[in-house]
């Protein structure tokens, strides 16, 4: 089930923008012309840029009266982590073995 969402979780997370509405989103819900303010973009560009978010599952949507809520799905990035960390033994041992080499000398 989680291996389904990484590729579209990564892609979203690959552009700044998207990366920059996320870090807006843990301060809470926002709109999505509140998720555009600190850009130059227009609303149609940034609904874009949320609807990436949500499609990966790292936003959920609403309606709030005539505005698109947002809100953070943290649960998508903690996945997205835990895949990440399988790696971390790997490098661990690479590094130290590395660090190993290195104290000993040619």
């Amino acid at each position: 089930m989680v291996e389904q969402y990484l590729d579209a979780v990564f892609t979203a997370l690959a552009n700044p923008t998207r990366r920059g509405m996320l870090a807006t989103l843990m301060q809470g819900e926002k709109s999505v012309s509140e998720l555009a303010a600190p850009y130059a973009m227009s609303l149609a560009g940034a609904a874009k840029h949320v609807a990436i978010l949500a499609d990966a599952g790292l936003i959920e949507r609403h309606r709030k009266g005539r505005q698109q809520m947002c809100r953070l799905r943290p649960e998508r990035l903690k996945e997205a982590s835990d895949w990440l960390r399988q790696w971390e033994g790997f490098w661990n041992a690479r590094l130290d073995a590395l660090e190993r080499a290195l104290r000993e000398g040619p």
